[in-house]
């Protein structure tokens, strides 16, 4: 594979766009990435365009990336589809990492676009139902659930079980259902899933794309409504709007550009979940394809800066710090409390707010990623900036099979020498 790199980067506003269209959000994002790259549209040779939910929503089942760009003019070359529940944005980065690396285009557009509030709740939330083996959602569930029949914790004398898909994704019951595992079998604790998304929601504060942009204590975090226990409401992903993309080329197409910023792709990796056994901590989809990213990359996960992970919940980016072995198995939380994930710490994690905070349009959160990072690598994120950060990790995981994510993909990015 030869050398690749990231020219440009945007992104619009995640929230509850309610007056927009995935057209129009496209177009957005469209317009700023070409703007960061500052290049024209005609020096894009393919377009890979990542969207899950806009067939279900809107009947739009096929040809997608085509329909959302035709009115701004991208029309002739390739437009490649891509549909991998959450982890669609870093299947469209890794596409177009391909794409270039082979040798293939010089230069290509990944672009995520994505439309999920909906004043039908239930329709809402049964949208993300699809992530699940369809035909075995119950049976599916019943296995998560039952992670949980023999632990010893203090609960609520009663957990709903009942409202996944009417006022609550299904995936937060599956995420509760590990919290709950790992609680039991390390010790930890609510309190520690309560700092971790008051940090993002610090975080957050700073990042005038994220949907949600207030402070937010330890004491606000577990005083919310309880979402499915031991997750209250600010510890989950809200449910919104938005669209991002990145324009990624070849070092000859990079010797022709003026005013450029590159950041180098050191290392792209897209994967599938195994049938693993809960216990199999350390076959783990993020273990396995972190250690081949940073095997690339030739380097550990001790030399990433700044992180951005997919924080589905709080649990989601507890967990991950220990997959992608920032610290070991089980000591995610005693990890947050220490202060290292938080800006300024030993490596910071979702400074953009995490899908928690900045939000989670599904096609578009690995791509808010990848904007996040590359600003950062640029050090160009003013008050939310990671001092002197050279190395970054994306991580976006999506759908659920078995006890894992079914995709996932791992991103390494480097700043180039000024």
């Amino acid at each position: 594979m030869q050398d690749v790199f990231v020219i440009g980067v945007g992104m619009t506003k995640f929230d509850r766009h309610w007056e927009r269209s995935i057209k129009s959000l496209a177009a957005e994002a469209l317009e700023k990435t070409l703007s960061d790259a500052d290049i024209g549209k005609d020096a894009i040779d393919a377009v890979y365009f990542s969207n899950s939910n806009w067939g279900y929503q809107s009947d739009q089942h096929c040809i997608r990336g085509q329909v959302a760009l035709r009115e701004q003019e991208i029309m002739g070359i390739p437009i490649y589809n891509l549909e991998n529940a959450c982890a669609g944005g870093a299947t469209g980065f890794h596409s177009a990492w391909m794409g270039v690396g082979s040798g293939a285009y010089e230069c290509v557009l990944a672009l995520g676009a994505e439309k999920m509030y909906d004043e039908d709740k239930i329709k809402m939330f049964k949208a993300f139902s699809t992530g699940f083996d369809i035909e075995n959602v119950i049976p599916h569930m019943e296995m998560l659930l039952a992670l949980n029949e023999n632990i010893d914790l203090e609960m609520p004398e009663e957990i709903d079980t009942g409202g996944a898909g009417k006022n609550r994704s299904a995936f937060m019951d599956m995420y509760s259902a590990m919290t709950r595992w790992h609680m039991n079998k390390y010790g930890t604790t609510q309190k520690q899933l309560a700092l971790i998304a008051s940090k993002n929601h610090f975080h957050s504060s700073m990042n005038p794309n994220a949907q949600y942009q207030k402070e937010m204590s330890v004491e606000e975090v577990l005083a919310g409504r309880s979402v499915s226990w031991p997750l209250t409401v600010p510890m989950c992903a809200p449910v919104g709007d938005g669209g991002a993309g990145a324009i990624i080329c070849s070092a000859e197409f990079l010797k022709k550009l003026k005013n450029v910023r590159p950041v180098k792709i050191r290392a792209s990796v897209l994967g599938s979940g195994t049938n693993r056994h809960i216990d199999e901590e350390e076959k783990d989809i993020a273990c396995r394809l972190s250690r081949k990213a940073c095997e690339i990359a030739g380097v550990g996960p001790e030399d990433i800066d700044v992180a951005e992970v997919h924080d589905a919940t709080s649990f989601g980016e507890l967990h991950q710090s220990e997959a992608l072995g920032f610290c070991p198995m089980g000591e995610g939380g005693p990890f947050a409390e220490s202060g290292a994930t938080t800006l300024g710490g030993k490596i910071p994690i979702n400074v953009s707010g995490g899908l928690e905070s900045r939000g989670h349009p599904i096609g578009a959160s690995g791509l808010g990623q990848i904007h996040e990072l590359v600003t950062q690598l640029r050090h160009e994120a003013g008050p939310r900036q990671v001092e002197n950060c050279r190395l970054a990790l994306a991580e976006n995981g999506g759908g659920n099979l078995a006890y894992e994510e079914a995709a996932m993909g791992i991103h390494i990015l480097e700043r180039m020498a000024s």
